[in-house]
């Protein structure tokens, strides 16, 4: 049986099986039982006498993580699950109430979806004949009434036009026809409840659905590390794999057979796989993987973190660890980053809610990630020499990296916030312990963020070598020709998380910078994509400060078009995180916006928009666009300018008598004219404006870098220009 959809419904699961070409639906009946554990049985026996005669409780022992428990296994659903926890003024501790009933099947008969009774579930290959359609609506679904043309994609492209029940008679038959498996739907949660609401208005037969039915899902607005996100309702039909292709992160990041994979790991139809966040498929895989090991799942977590003295809280409660970065362009940098390191210390440090103060019992966690994470180590090698395996590698990478996150999650099944400190922990000792072994063999550390380490020096191999050996960790190594960090906001300090540089092989790698941030307009992301596509053909600092002036000639390309581009390459999307702000901002104006189109907006929703007057905050809607507010997008540019300009402070800078200053060896500057390289007044102002990433002085002498200048904070322009003031500058004219 290879099974590519699954529901259970009325005490019936039912199981869509595609082995041997054809489509059969096996229907299982099957009514599981919940548990009940009470501290004190006596105290509550009428209740259990009513449970035994209306709802069959019998009294059994079953298993948790932290061992056995003596209760109640009881026929009912999660209603009858909740007036017990009323009941008994919630001292009960239930399990199993709320797992999806098709999972429970399947991990209780040792099944899974997307594979038979004779593969692994931890196999990276995925056969199958699956036959897929593509579908796209030519329309906005945000603003369609009707029922725009559809392009439907098989062995052919059809394209189906007319009025809305030719349309829609015509796609439906089409589906019948080619009677896909996948169905790839562009936009297909926006629309498919549209669709099979005006087909059963035409009385179509919806042959989008095997049998007519559909599961819904409702739209929600929800926190997720840090941010709001929203999912939009689905329409979910039975014996097909539904697929919004726009929507899905896991199809998006490695298309059908991230989706399959996914499915066949946490027990989960494909409907739901491509429509559920990696962090709900890692629970979900360790819910199948508890229940087929006969590990009841509990309904509500009981051990939520106790209150704790703060001394202990800053003690443990730390975080990962992050080394921070100079600003600046060095040569021939290595990169080591740790395989999966989260996973690998739960894997390898036995770290589970049952094993903290008894680290001699097998943890639960460690138990079930283990296969998971020696799949995921073979992939990443795969991958490099079979692209065929990307797919599954970006479900496993998505599935590990979440992993460590629900450990700390207070909902989370099998998560305890004491692993998650734990987890942290052993995590920064292994980063200072690969920065002592850096030093030790005589290479400089750049930079380090939580599992990567940024070294300079030769010997690199054996660096990697003795790292893997004194940590027992797997390491991967990139080498850069050249990498720049950018510095933080206000100049001072090297930025986290925002750097590129380019890579051996020739290709760049970039982090936190325009070219790769989605709230830029594509205008301006297309300008720094392209100065970094000409940055990449250099492969020395040398070859790089040649580039000055090609880059800059970008720049006022794209300066020079901004009034000529067409609109739609200025739109700015954006999350928006809530619906009332406290001031006036451009999202505002979009919300509104959108909500004089009639269109509703939640929390979490990404709305589209081009800025009219950022001044007077006026926008307009990405379908209502004409104009563009040049003087705004051209801060944009600027900015965006500014990340790649700032680069190397030429190794051999020279004084006003062109003399080499000393002391100027190895040292960097950014690409601005001759005139501002030296400028004896920039002395005093590097003294008053000490350590910053604006002025770098050598030894009596200083340069200053006026790109930098321009992504700073306002008041620290301010003090900048009141210095330059006070001391007559020239530099007062150019800023």
């Amino acid at each position: 049986m290879w099974i590519f959809d699954s529901v259970a419904r009325e005490g019936v699961v039912d199981l869509w099986d595609c082995d041997g070409g054809s489509v059969r639906c096996h229907k299982e009946p099957f009514s599981p039982q919940f548990y009940l554990h009470l501290p004190d049985a006596h105290q509550h026996g009428e209740m259990l006498e009513g449970l035994e005669s209306t709802h069959g409780a019998q009294a059994c022992t079953f298993r948790t993580i932290f061992g056995e428990l003596d209760g109640y296994a009881v026929v009912g659903d999660r209603a009858v699950a909740e007036a017990i926890e009323q009941q008994t003024s919630f001292s009960a501790q239930l399990f199993n109430v709320d797992v999806r009933r098709d999972q429970q099947y399947m991990a209780e008969h040792g099944i899974f979806p997307c594979g038979t009774a004779d593969e692994s579930r931890f196999t990276p290959d995925l056969k199958h004949d699956l036959t897929s359609i593509r579908i796209v609506v030519r329309g906005n679904p945000a603003r369609a009434t009707g029922i725009p043309p559809i392009d439907l994609t098989s062995d052919r492209v059809e394209h189906l036009t007319g009025d809305g029940q030719t349309i829609l008679a015509d796609l439906f038959s089409l589906v019948a026809a080619t009677d896909p498996h996948v169905i790839l739907f562009s936009d297909a949660d926006i629309w498919v409840p549209r669709i099979v609401k005006r087909a059963r208005y035409y009385g179509i037969l919806l042959s989008i659905s095997r049998t007519g039915r559909f599961r819904r899902m409702d739209a929600r607005s929800y926190w997720s590390y840090g941010r709001m996100e929203h999912k939009e309702g689905a329409v979910i039909p039975d014996g097909r794999i539904l697929i919004d292709t726009e929507q899905s992160f896991t199809y998006r990041e490695g298309g059908l057979d991230s989706v399959l994979m996914g499915a066949r790991l946490s027990g989960l139809s494909p409907n739901l796989v491509s429509r559920f966040t990696p962090g709900t498929l890692i629970s979900s895989y360790e819910v199948y993987g508890a229940l087929a090991q006969g590990i009841v799942v509990p309904f509500r977590k009981s051990d939520a973190e106790k209150v704790r003295q703060f001394a202990d809280l800053r003690t443990s409660d730390k975080g990962g660890m992050m080394f921070q970065p100079r600003p600046g362009v060095y040569e021939d940098v290595h990169e080591i980053d740790f395989t999966s390191l989260y996973p690998s210390i739960i894997v390898y440090g036995n770290l589970s809610p049952e094993t903290v103060g008894h680290p001699e019992r097998p943890g639960f966690l460690p138990r079930v990630l283990d296969p998971l994470l020696q799949m995921r180590i073979m992939t990443k090698q795969l991958k490099k020499t079979q692209p065929q395996y990307a797919g599954v590698d970006a479900i496993l990478k998505w599935m590990l990296v979440t992993c460590f996150g629900y450990t700390g999650y207070r909902n989370a099944k099998f998560g305890r916030i004491e692993v998650h400190e734990a987890i942290t922990r052993r995590s920064r000792d292994i980063l200072l312990q690969t920065k002592d072994i850096a030093e030790e063999m005589g290479f400089e550390v750049l930079h380090g963020i939580v599992d990567c380490l940024w070294v300079q020096g030769p010997g690199i191999q054996d660096f990697k070598v003795r790292v893997e050996r004194e940590t027992d960790l797997l390491t991967e190594m990139e080498t850069y020709t050249w990498l720049v960090f950018l510095p933080m906001v206000d100049g001072c300090f090297g930025a986290y998380n925002r750097y590129f540089g380019r890579l051996d092989d020739g290709s760049v790698k970039v982090r936190g910078i325009a070219a790769r941030r989605h709230d830029m307009p594509e205008y301006v992301r297309g300008m720094q994509q392209e100065m970094l596509t000409l940055m990449s053909q250099t492969a020395t600092l040398a070859e790089l400060i040649d580039l000055a002036l090609p880059v800059e000639e970008i720049y006022r390309r794209y300066l020079t078009g901004l009034h000529m581009d067409e609109a739609k390459d200025f739109f700015i999307t954006r999350r928006i995180s809530r619906l009332k702000y406290a001031h006036r901002c451009l999202e505002v104006s979009a919300i509104e916006a959108y909500r004089n189109a009639g269109i509703d907006v939640a929390p979490g929703m990404k709305i589209s928009y081009i800025v009219r007057d950022a001044k007077r905050y006026i926008v307009d809607t990405e379908w209502n666009a004409s104009f563009i507010d040049p003087q705004f997008n051209q801060g944009l540019l600027e900015k965006a300018r500014a990340e790649i300009a700032i680069r190397v402070r030429t190794s051999k800078i020279r004084n006003r008598h062109n003399k080499k200053t000393k002391g100027s060896e190895n040292r960097t500057s950014a690409f601005f004219p001759d005139t501002l390289k030296i400028d004896p007044s920039i002395v005093q102002l590097a003294d008053l404006v000490p350590d910053h990433a604006l002025v770098c002085g050598f030894e009596k002498n200083a340069c200053f870098d006026p790109f930098l200048y321009a992504t700073v904070s306002p008041s620290l322009k301010k003090k900048i220009m009141a210095i330059l003031l006070n001391l007559h500058s020239p530099l007062q004219l150019l800023l």
